[in-house]
């Protein structure tokens, strides 16, 4: 055989084999899956916020945040800013019915938003004129004010205090403002002698605190209390039935009286009721029909009850005073006001708890202080010593809900503690 037929039939035989192995080849080999292509997007960041101030958009602007100091006016602030004397004007013009700017105080805070110019062009002045409330002036295109309302956020706190010296003080302490001690001791005036307490009585509290911004800007109402006074408990429970703030016991009595037992905010008592006592400035013994309130001259006086005014004037030992007629059986004097507050006068009706005047020295006074007299069916008794009907307990369709409300307030008393305490003793009542 020649080698050219040899080259042949070897070619053959490879061919022929190469048609037999591959297939079998094929189905041996498990397929693998593709790997899949990821196509690369093009991550788009997310549009920051824009940042809002007294609901303007200010990303674009300059702020400028201060404070008014004592004597500057707005025209000082805004001429400094390139506002001319003419658009100052107009803002004061159209600002009349809403705050006038007159009245900028020192020390209170105010933002300026300005163009970002080389003048930096006043576009709005913002004036916080108390924690809750601000003025916008805008001095862009159209001049406009308005006062807005900042969002106030209500929350419940619980905290205890135990008596050392006074509540005042304690209460102070405990960094609670003046006006909760008052409230304090409205809810309990007619069950406890509050210028007899003593070392050791000890109190629980839930109370709303109001913040702006995250800052307590002042207490709300007082949810629940416990006082714990000379061995006796006493709550108070918060529940509105539809006809306004009252206070109950754990019972469903009402503990608020048709009268507050206290003509002004708790302060001390210098002089009692007496059939008998050494005049300070007479310089002798003689009934003394009143109870004497020491304070600071200035202090509020407010009617004890709804009534009507039957006089608003000076007197010679009276000086300044005010009489309120309450209904057919009690009427009330306050005497020896600094003076009488405005609008009071005869035959004006006036609210509990109005201000109807301020403490003084007129009249036949030795210091300041409040000359508080009681009458009843036309006789004058010791106003600390009457007792008046309380207002209407618990009704009966709200008693299911007051008594769940009741259960819930005391868990949340029982879960305070008390500050560690010594043995009591008799506090100051001063």
């Amino acid at each position: 055989m020649s080698k050219r037929n040899l080259s042949i039939l070897v070619l053959l035989v490879i061919t022929a084999a190469l048609f037999v192995i591959l297939p079998r080849l094929n189905h041996s080999v498990k397929e693998q899956p593709l790997e899949p292509v990821v196509a690369l997007d093009t991550v788009v960041a997310p549009k920051p916020e824009p940042k809002v101030l007294y609901g303007i958009v200010v990303d674009s602007l300059i702020v400028i945040e201060d404070k008014i100091k004592r004597n500057q006016n707005i025209a000082e602030i805004l001429t400094a800013h390139n506002v001319t004397n003419e658009k100052i004007f107009q803002l004061a013009h159209a600002s009349k019915e809403v705050f006038d700017v007159r009245r900028l105080v020192a020390n209170r805070k105010y933002t300026l938003l300005c163009e970002r110019d080389s003048l930096k062009t006043a576009q709005a002045f913002i004036y916080e004129h108390n924690p809750t409330e601000y003025v916008v002036f805008n001095l862009k295109d159209t001049i406009s004010v308005e006062k807005k309302q900042k969002d106030i956020e209500i929350i419940e706190k619980g905290i205890a205090g135990v008596i050392e010296y006074n509540l005042a003080t304690t209460m102070k302490e405990l960094g609670l403002s003046a006006q909760m001690t008052d409230n304090f001791v409205d809810i309990f005036a007619w069950q406890v002698d509050f210028f007899r307490l003593q070392k050791g009585d000890k109190f629980k509290l839930i109370y709303e605190d109001h913040l702006v911004e995250g800052e307590s800007i002042g207490s709300g109402k007082i949810k629940s209390i416990y006082f714990e006074h000379f061995g006796n408990d006493y709550y108070g429970f918060y529940f509105d039935q539809g006809d306004g703030i009252d206070y109950f016991d754990e019972e469903g009595n009402s503990l608020r009286k048709a009268l507050l037992k206290y003509p002004l905010d708790f302060t001390r008592i210098s002089s009692r009721y007496s059939g008998n006592r050494f005049h300070p400035v007479q310089k002798r013994w003689k009934a003394h029909r009143g109870t004497d309130f020491a304070a600071p001259r200035g202090t509020p006086i407010r009617s004890v009850g709804d009534g009507i005014i039957l006089e608003a004037r000076y007197a010679k030992y009276n000086g300044n005073f005010v009489k309120v007629k309450h209904n057919s059986t009690y009427t009330t004097q306050y005497l020896h006001m600094s003076k009488i507050k405005s609008g009071v006068r005869p035959g004006t009706r006036v609210k509990q708890g109005q201000i109807i005047g301020y403490v003084g020295s007129t009249g036949l006074a030795k210091g300041n202080h409040l000359c508080y007299r009681f009458w009843r069916n036309g006789v004058q008794i010791d106003a600390l010593k009457v007792q008046l009907p309380p207002s209407a307990p618990i009704s009966e369709d709200n008693v299911e809900q007051f008594s769940a409300h009741i259960q819930d307030m005391t868990n949340q008393l029982n879960a305070i503690n008390f500050p560690v305490e010594e043995a009591p003793v008799f506090a100051s009542t001063k």
